[in-house]
């Protein structure tokens, strides 16, 4: 295994100062180190893995030096546009450093929303024409690895990929503390929205913690998952796929459950959910700890910006704050009367024990549609 402070150092050696990504669970070590160890303005973790490559193009436009983009597989498809149309060699040349964690590599257990992308993260790379190495596990395989990378990148001045696998860094955890900017826990405010909602509510969550907490506040209550979307993959694009939902079952209650990271990945829409005037069916909760919780609680900058207010820009008919279960669970049984928006504040993490669901994503997509399609 690697150690993140050698890998760092390495990297700056070779003039690389400049980081930029989303989190991933496999990188959340080096992810760490940089956090503690970078000067800020040398580490931005932007909205979303477009805006880094965007990023780090700008970085070695200013200074010329190669920058490093990290990111899960999964955030290609956010990246690919950039890669393409901006630092590709037949557009600006832009020479990247990016390190990319490799979820659902083949022959290694994973959750259903990473094995597809596990399979052909190779395959994509190949056909952006973005060459690709998988990082080494020892101290001498890197160095021998980035000494090659560096030559090549120098000589083509365009992007170079190093794939990590599970279980490549050394684990490190961050040694700065951020106060709690909520009294209850993600889990605590998804019990009061449950259990003071209309029973018929349907429920999308967010990709992350806060669907396995739903599915297991389901088991909890023993109340069935059939009016529940997980979305297990897809960062950012729950309140979309709830509010197709919310338009064509306007006789039911919809209600989006966000994270803060996933919101801010995709925040232009806010204000397609908010232009839907008529929409008197759609709840959007913002559960914010200002983390991506997921991969190991790297900062997003959700706590120091107005959500609420950026609703209201964007026109949702009822805006909402909550720090109390009490204050929850009444804006929770309220009636409806347009898009509305309730940004929670809530800790930071889960409990240890929080388990997965035991349905396949087909499943649980085939229970929801049938109640759907009920009259």
């Amino acid at each position: 295994m690697i150690e993140p402070a050698f890998f760092y150092d390495a990297l700056v050696r070779y003039g690389t100062d400049f980081f930029t990504g989303v989190p991933d669970s496999l990188l959340k070590s080096f992810c760490a180190y940089i956090t503690g160890h970078a000067e800020e303005r040398r580490h931005i973790i932007p909205a979303n893995e477009g805006a880094a490559v965007a990023l780090a193009c700008g970085y070695h436009l200013a200074t010329g030096k190669i920058p490093l983009v990290y990111m899960q597989n999964s955030g290609i498809g956010n990246a690919v546009n950039p890669l393409l149309s901006l630092a590709d060699p037949e557009v600006y040349h832009i020479p990247l450093l990016l390190l990319i964690g490799w979820r659902g590599e083949p022959g290694i257990t994973d959750e259903p929303q990473h094995l597809k992308q596990g399979k052909v993260t190779g395959a994509l790379l190949e056909a952006m024409g973005i060459p690709k190495m998988i990082l080494g596990d020892t101290e001498a395989e890197v160095r021998e690895q980035l000494a090659s990378v560096y030559h090549r990148i120098a000589q083509t001045k365009a992007p170079y990929a190093l794939v990590v696998r599970k279980d490549t860094f050394t684990s490190y955890t961050l040694h700065k503390t951020e106060a709690s900017h909520g009294g209850m826990s993600r889990e605590e405010a998804i019990e009061e929205i449950l259990c003071s909602s209309d029973p018929g509510a349907l429920f999308f969550s967010t990709t992350g913690m806060a669907s396995r907490e739903l599915y297991e506040l389901r088991e909890r209550y023993r109340m069935g998952h059939e009016r529940d979307f997980l979305t297990l993959g897809s960062m950012g694009h729950a309140s979309q796929i709830a509010l197709a939902v919310a338009l064509h079952q306007p006789n039911r209650l919809v209600t989006c459950l966000d994270g803060d990271g996933a919101a801010l990945m995709h925040l232009g829409a806010l204000a397609i959910i908010g232009t839907q005037k008529h929409l008197c069916n759609f709840r959007h909760i913002l559960l914010n700890n200002g983390a991506h919780d997921s991969v190991g609680g790297q900062p997003t900058v959700a706590l120091e910006i107005d959500l609420p207010a950026i609703a209201r820009a964007c026109g949702y008919k009822a805006v909402y704050s909550a720090t109390t279960r009490d204050e929850l669970g009444a804006l929770a049984a309220a009636p409806q009367e347009g898009p509305t928006f309730i940004e929670v504040r809530v800790r930071k993490g889960a409990r240890k024990d929080l388990g997965r669901p035991r349905s396949s994503p087909e499943e649980n997509k085939q229970a929801l549609m049938a109640v759907l399609q009920e009259t």
